[in-house]
């Protein structure tokens, strides 16, 4: 009798033969050519399923083949678990929805806009929650507590209010929750994240979650997100972690834990890690971290020459794609970034801000691919050469073009305090902002200040320092400082003036030994593309025309 693969077997028959085992003779005989056996290519009643068989323990995950394994058995529905709900009250007076500033396409002066709760419903939907969004609430204590009241009488399962939970003189939530519950814990061992608060009102779970966007967020990982997926009786998935050796040495304060966001990248057979800016407020050191470094409460901190465990953000194969830049900060190092991603290469780009002379220490101790530098010799008048020569000794060096570009004094819109050059800042009530030693700005404005006969004490502001050159253009717009050193590009995107002082060249050091790595030669031709040196033209205040080429090969 013929039957097809996966038809029930006829009664008074036990055994299958394969039609690759016949021979069909003629339309009444078949020619057997392989022997067969009781039960061959029978799959027998009860082989994968049989009644009484377990088929998933409790608390265990439905995945898409386990949902045919129910059906298969005869299991047409079961209990679960409901997702948790969970209520999110954004809360301060400053803050604006980003609808409303979409629609009037302005933002008015100290109006800041509310993005924590698109973060928090984020993060709580990746844990399979469901968010419910609150509206904003002012800094007001009987609107905050009805909000909380309104929250705990509907029908989510835990509340987060959000901001307002450290001291200030505006900070009502810790008082909310005691009066309406109880406050278990009000400040935690941690950093960001210190101002935390849980508590419980009505046997429903209450956070008070940091206002700082990185506070946050590091404070909903560690203590929101284990709860949700308590509440649906799972352990939340163990982060990947990595071995990393940091840049330099970091600094932390004892007696509490601090988590440090930070870029990694592989550089010959190690992973290195710089660290990113310590702003709670920063949230895109979160969105450019590659992985978080904890240091713990009883450390005061790491040396650049031991070994830490860091917390993975990407995929391991990711770090294994990253080409590590230290050095002098250029905004053409993010377009390069972005150029590199757009020709469709893998490739991530990781930049670290310590200024030229930092960049070039860090390539001679392996902890980057390359370094951005643009050190002037007072002496010669070249740039980067003798630096490289006596910091970078035994190490052949090939030194590429990245740009030359124009620095000078950013100073506010229409100049008002009249300053047309380093001159007018000396003994006078100028407000100046400094970039960080060792950078090559730094090393530039030292050698206008001794050209002039001017010293360092004579500027007011001058130990006050930044360590990119838009953070020098945000102090002059914010009025923090009147002018600052910095590049026309930086002045001209926040729409600033600007008093021209010197045309600089800004290289890229690069060990000659790597040149030749295929990631390292996807960097070169990028910024010798025609494309990229028509996006960094467009900047204003650059010469891109010789990007890419190589100009010098220094050492043994």
């Amino acid at each position: 009798m013929w039957i097809n693969t996966g038809q029930p077997l006829p009664e008074s028959f036990n055994a299958v033969i394969m039609v690759e085992k016949i021979h069909q003779l003629d339309k009444n005989h078949l020619e057997i050519r392989s022997s067969a056996y009781p039960w061959q290519h029978v799959r027998k009643v009860g082989e994968d399923i049989v009644a009484t068989q377990l088929l998933f323990a409790q608390n265990h995950r439905i995945r898409p083949f386990d949902v045919g394994a129910l059906v298969g058995a005869g299991v047409f529905s079961i209990k679960v678990w409901q997702k948790p709900r969970v209520a999110i009250i954004p809360t301060g007076t400053e803050l604006i929805h980003y609808r409303d500033v979409e629609e009037k396409d302005t933002l008015k002066q100290n109006e800041i806009i509310e993005y924590n709760s698109l973060v928090l419903a984020g993060l709580v939907r990746e844990c399979n929650g469901i968010p419910i969004v609150y509206g904003i609430v002012p800094d007001v204590e009987e609107n905050i507590r009805e909000a909380l009241k309104k929250a705990i009488e509907s029908e989510a399962h835990m509340v987060i209010i959000n901001a307002g939970s450290s001291a200030g003189s505006k900070d009502f939530t810790a008082s909310i929750i005691n009066e309406m519950g109880e406050v278990l814990v009000h400040g935690v061992g941690m950093m960001p994240g210190k101002p935390t608060i849980l508590g419980i009102v009505k046997d429903k779970p209450v956070v008070g979650n940091p206002g700082y966007a990185v506070s946050s967020t590091l404070s909903f990982e560690q203590f929101v997100k284990p709860l949700l997926y308590s509440l649906q009786g799972q352990q939340p998935p163990k982060p990947h972690a990595v071995k990393v050796q940091p840049s330099r040495d970091i600094p932390s304060k004892l007696g509490i834990e601090e988590f440090l966001r930070v870029n990694i990248g592989k550089v010959g057979p190690k992973f290195v890690a710089t660290p990113l800016p310590r702003a709670a407020g920063s949230i895109t050191t979160l969105t450019r971290a590659e992985g978080i470094i904890r240091i713990p409460a009883l450390s005061e901190g790491i040396s650049q020459n031991e070994e830490i465990e860091a917390e993975l953000l990407v995929e391991e194969e990711d770090l294994l794609n990253t080409v590590v830049i230290i050095g002098s900060h250029d905004i053409n190092i993010d377009i390069l970034a972005d150029e590199i991603r757009w020709q469709g290469h893998n490739i991530r780009i990781s930049s670290g801000n310590v200024g030229s002379l930092g960049g070039l220490i860090a390539l001679k101790k392996g902890s980057c691919h390359m370094a951005g530098s643009h050190l002037l010799d007072t002496e010669t008048g070249e740039y980067n050469i003798s630096y490289i020569k006596r910091y970078l000794k035994g190490v052949r060096i090939s030194l590429f073009h990245l740009v030359l570009r124009d620095q000078g004094l950013i100073v506010a819109k229409g100049n008002p305090k009249g300053i047309k050059g380093i001159e007018d800042l000396a003994g006078s009530d100028i407000v100046f902002v400094n970039r960080q030693a060792g950078s090559g700005t730094r090393v530039l404005f030292d050698y206008k200040l001794g050209q002039l006969g001017i010293g360092p004490k004579a500027i007011k502001g001058y130990d006050h320092d930044e360590f990119t050159h838009m953070a020098v253009a945000v102090d002059v717009l914010s009025g923090a400082a009147d002018c600052g050193m910095g590049i026309f590009a930086a002045a001209r995107a926040l729409d600033l003036d600007f008093v021209p002082m010197v045309r600089e060249q800004y290289d890229l050091v690069i060990p000659s030994a790597m040149v030749e790595q295929p990631n390292i030669k996807v960097v070169l031709d990028t910024i010798g593309s025609r494309h990229f040196r028509e996006r960094v033209a467009a900047l204003g205040g650059y010469d891109p025309s010789k990007s890419g080429e190589l100009w010098r090969e220094i050492g043994e």
